[in-house]
């Protein structure tokens, strides 16, 4: 009797892979791990060029001529980056050549202002009272106890940092993010002036600027808008 085989996931994956596919979307189309994926890759030798050689050596007699114009560096590019950079970094820069610089400045916004907030809870100072005892280097010596190498302390020498330095060293921090993050916003309005901004572009900064307006007076006084983006931490942490 003929016994029919099923297809086999890793030949499947490859197919797709040789077509364009990431390796997240492989991932998630084999219920698999990303890891297994670049496994494959690696095991097998899949490889995208011998397929794009192909496609290349059967468009040599067309009539139209598609591609960048005479001149253009993007082919040579590619090839250097492709001989150093990791295949993950490639994909991003890929995914980014289909973003625009508005956009991309939007992420930077929203990754800095992220950072802003997060800070909110590494950076915390209780109290008066909270102080960290820092070691910052010891001496000593060695000996052998009960077949134990142990070692003896005979000078230590510890930082203190008191509440104080601490919260002006956050404030100053966040007195330095928040200028980076001013700066940006600026620069972001700056572009929603162009023709190329979209009705969403421009909505982005102003439901951002209003978040932060809402709990602050002014948005030019450093401790302002320290004071404002602690309240949207605690804010969203209550919800």
């Amino acid at each position: 009797m003929l016994e029919i085989r099923a297809p086999d996931t890793k030949e499947l994956a490859k197919a797709d892979y040789l077509k364009g596919m990431k390796y997240k979307e492989l991932a998630e189309k084999y219920g698999v791990t990303l890891n297994t994926i670049k496994s494959w890759k690696q095991r097998y030798e899949w490889d995208r060029k011998s397929v794009h050689t192909k496609e290349s050596e059967s468009k040599k007699g067309a009539h139209k001529k598609r591609g960048a114009p005479k001149g253009n560096k993007n082919a040579e590019k590619h090839g250097f980056f492709s001989k150093w950079l990791p295949e993950e970094t490639l994909e991003i820069m890929n995914e980014i050549e289909t973003r625009s610089p508005i956009d991309l400045l939007w992420d930077n916004i929203k990754i800095k202002y992220a950072a802003i907030i997060r800070a909110q809870k590494i950076m915390n100072v209780r109290d008066k009272r909270d102080e960290t005892k820092v070691l910052k280097k010891k001496k000593g010596q060695y000996f052998n106890k009960d077949d134990e190498v142990k070692f003896l302390p005979l000078e230590e020498e510890w930082e203190y940092q008191h509440a104080w330095d601490k919260y002006a060293n956050f404030l100053n921090a966040q007195s330095r993010a928040m200028s980076e993050l001013r700066s940006m916003i600026k620069q972001y309005d700056a572009m929603l002036h162009s023709d190329l901004a979209t009705e969403e572009q421009k909505l982005r900064i102003e439901k951002l600027k209003s978040e932060i307006d809402s709990v602050g007076k002014s948005g030019e006084d450093t401790k302002d808008w320290v004071e404002s983006i602690k309240d949207i931490a605690n804010r969203r942490k209550a919800k």
